[in-house]
């Protein structure tokens, strides 16, 4: 089992860090505070094939495997989650499954410009009474003539206030004696494609996460993706891929809150001496030190598993459930090295401490993953 990164990896990771040090960094507190997507750094993103990580070069993309799509996204969040978020949604999420279920016509339509960032992708799925329960989805596809006519609302959509395309999870023919779920690659210019008010959250501030309003939205029936009652299916195999974009989001966050507390403990003073010089300190720089290794190890072998071509969701939402809690974890250490100051929103730990929290949240609960992984436990027992 080879443990260390490889030299490509180590240029990926020295590209997006020089990338996000340099474009991020300085805008990062400020678009957060005034929950402002950054437009003009997107497109130098796009440049850089950041939309595109792991579309294949024919349509336009960087090709590269999933453990260096999770560095970019990694390196990122290291320095501004917002915007690693907006990457790996629209790679992991709304990439992905046109490229692993769409028709050619489909990806010769879409992925091109999906992939340099001409459009931006969201992935709709949750409703009021359809989050954990992917099954329940209550938008409604009818069909009329060559198009079908969708009607619902979905909420909590990440990039939902400037994607292009959505994906919308709906029942399909809900009069029929056989409603099944679809899914639906939506442009946002077409009739009935409505943009609610971007929602006012405590982290990831700079997304502009939505609800997407679908008031008798005609989408032409050769934009279904897949069979129409291949809904589930496409949700459930997209949401394990994604899961892996959301644990190197949230390995990302711990790096930095670590890597900030490192800093801090060594210039802060007290008792004539540095704080780092502390038993209770090192002890925390220890566990977190410790707890963002084995997370980063974890989230890896996910990620060599898909690569591999085999099974991996247990996997993803082992990286996802454990990357997520050592964010929130070392997030939450960090603000206390920092004492007063880390609550002051001067040091940017103030920020990766309110953005960790939704990454126990969101692309499946913590429990919806325990539940996945209990489920491989009791009837594989795969150690």
């Amino acid at each position: 089992m080879q443990l260390n990164p490889s030299m490509k990896h180590e240029l990926i990771r020295k590209s997006v860090r020089h990338f996000a040090e340099t474009e991020l960094a300085p805008i990062a507190a400020e678009i957060d505070r005034d929950a402002v997507f950054p437009r003009s750094i997107i497109d130098k993103m796009r440049a850089l094939n950041y939309f595109g990580l792991q579309v294949p070069r024919e349509f336009g993309g960087a090709a590269l495997d999933t453990i260096s799509t999770a560095i970019v996204v990694e390196e990122l969040s290291r320095v501004c989650a917002a915007v690693g978020l907006c990457v790996t949604v629209h790679n992991g999420v709304a990439v992905y499954p046109v490229l692993r279920f769409g028709t050619r016509e489909q990806k010769q339509q879409y992925l091109s410009r999906l992939a340099n960032g001409e459009m931006i992708g969201a992935f709709s799925l949750t409703e009021a009474n359809a989050g954990s329960d992917a099954g329940s989805v209550e938008t409604t596809a009818v069909k009329i003539n060559d198009d079908y006519v969708l009607n619902g609302t979905k909420i909590f959509v990440t990039n939902g206030g400037i994607c292009d395309l959505a994906l919308i999870f709906a029942l399909v023919d809900p009069e029929g004696a056989r409603p099944a779920n679809g899914v639906f690659i939506a442009e946002s210019g077409f009739p009935g494609f409505v943009r609610g008010e971007v929602e006012n959250l405590c982290g990831m501030r700079a997304n502009p996460v939505s609800s997407l309003f679908l008031e008798d939205c005609r989408v032409p029936e050769k934009n279904i993706l897949g069979k129409k009652g291949d809904g589930l299916k496409i949700g459930l195999v997209t949401l394990d891929n994604g899961r892996i974009g959301i644990a190197a989001q949230a390995l990302g966050l711990a790096q930095g809150a670590l890597e900030a507390a490192v800093k801090y403990a060594k210039e802060r003073h007290q008792f004539k001496k540095p704080i780092s010089s502390q038993q209770t300190i090192q002890n925390y720089l220890a566990d977190m030190f410790t707890e963002v290794a084995a997370a980063r190890l974890l989230l890896y072998r996910a990620c060599a598993l898909k690569d591999e071509g085999v099974r991996f969701g247990t996997e993803a939402a082992m990286a996802k459930l454990y990357c997520s809690k050592v964010a929130t974890g070392v997030t939450s250490l960090a603000v206390q090295i920092h004492g007063g100051y880390g609550y002051s929103k001067e040091y940017d730990v103030e920020r990766y401490f309110r953005d960790a929290k939704v990454t126990e949240i969101y692309e499946g609960t913590s429990e919806i993953q325990r539940m996945v992984i209990a489920r491989a436990v009791l009837s594989e027992m795969r150690l």
